[in-house]
């Protein structure tokens, strides 16, 4: 069975969702079928059938997340020793040596990217550029706009 690597944050967010799904929004619509099926005839209750298609979605993503949370190896970046090299979970400063702009990337399981956030999948073209690499290096970034060359600033485990 394939493990996905998910940072601690990641797993933790995971945690308390799956918390707020089964402690809090599980209850809250099981008590909203119970009152629509108080209000009479099933097959033309819109609160009934609402009500049921939201504990279906409910029910769908407890289940999803709970089949990732048991497929996840959670790596806790601060407890490893990469010495120096970059590796899941590092934060990561670069520079694109075209135009001299500097971002900051945090390499993240897939379910925890979020680019506005500055968190990259490990399976996009940038995290892959960057595995193995130390400060100072440069990373050829493959986009299909051409070649992008990133120096790497600094490396991050946080």
């Amino acid at each position: 069975m394939t493990k996905y690597p998910l940072t601690q944050h990641g797993a933790d967010a995971l945690k308390a969702e799956l918390t707020q799904l089964k402690g809090t929004d599980r209850p809250a619509v099981i008590k909203a079928i119970a009152e629509a099926r108080a209000h009479g005839d099933l097959k033309e209750n819109a609160e009934y059938h609402a009500a049921r298609e939201q504990q279906g979605f409910i029910e769908g993503r407890i289940q999803e997340i709970e089949g990732k949370l048991s497929n996840s190896q959670v790596i806790d970046v601060t407890k490893l020793n990469p010495e120096g090299r970059i590796v899941f979970g590092t934060t990561v400063k670069l520079t694109n040596l075209e135009n001299s702009d500097e971002v900051n990337y945090q390499i993240v399981g897939e379910d925890e990217a979020d680019l506005e956030n500055g968190k990259i999948s490990v399976g996009s073209p940038i995290s892959r550029a960057l595995i193995g690499k130390e400060e100072g290096d440069v990373a050829v970034v493959k986009a299909p706009s051409g070649d992008i060359e990133y120096e790497i600033i600094e490396v991050l485990y946080i």
